[in-house]
């Protein structure tokens, strides 16, 4: 089990081909749609306090920033996410993530700042890179029950393949405080698959979270 702590996360969504999506998931995960539609997240955040069980953060390491493109799944009635990709710029953090969760983390360069009431967000390895601006542009709610942010954000567990077999891991945290957001892109070559327009944003200042470990499925 893990600990951690998710700083100035911005939830930008896009709607996408199902058929195209499926085909980028393992046979046997089913696709979770939102009313015969399929969505794509890009998530950049801070991750602060990062911990093992029954350990204290240690500086310097515990500390770096994350960004995650994403689908939804659902197995056996319980809903959940599935990650194409997972940057972050703590090589630590990518090896222990890559061994202990069997997600597709990389190393990518990446940097962070304050401007006023934006935060400056680039992310770049090869193949793939992120850079815009996000702010949050009202005050924060947790998400009404099946409504569309409620699909989007509240999700307690990942889904994960090792070897061809599927095993997931739970996740515990309060609801979502999502705000509005404004965004700005200058580049975004994070989804799998294409995805056009403005997105769906949605802007969390901190969230507490615990990462169970996998069990197969």
């Amino acid at each position: 089990m893990q600990a951690q702590t998710w700083d100035d996360l911005c939830f930008l969504h896009w709607r996408a081909p199902a058929d195209a999506v499926r085909a980028l998931l393992p046979e046997r995960l089913p696709l979770d749609t939102f009313e015969d539609e399929a969505w794509i997240g890009v998530t950049p955040f801070k991750v602060t306090g990062f911990r093992l069980r029954g350990m204290f953060p240690v500086p310097r390491v515990s500390d770096f920033l994350e960004l995650n493109a994403r689908t939804y799944v659902t197995l056996d009635g319980k809903p959940g996410i599935w990650f194409f990709s997972l940057d972050a710029e703590s090589r630590l953090a990518v090896e222990a993530a890559r061994r202990t969760y069997r997600l597709p983390y990389f190393h990518a360069r990446m940097s962070a700042r304050s401007r006023g009431d934006w935060i400056d967000y680039s992310s770049e390895r090869s193949g793939a890179r992120f850079d815009g601006s996000y702010r949050p542009t009202g005050p924060p709610e947790p998400a009404a029950g099946e409504t569309l942010e409620y699909f989007l954000t509240e999700r307690y567990c990942l889904y994960a393949e090792h070897e061809g077999r599927l095993h997931r891991a739970e996740i515990h945290h309060p609801p979502w405080p999502l705000q509005p957001a404004e965004v700005e892109l200058r580049e975004n070559t994070m989804p799998p698959v294409a995805v056009a327009g403005d997105p769906l944003a949605h802007y969390s200042a901190r969230q507490d979270v615990v990462i169970w470990g996998l069990d197969r499925v």
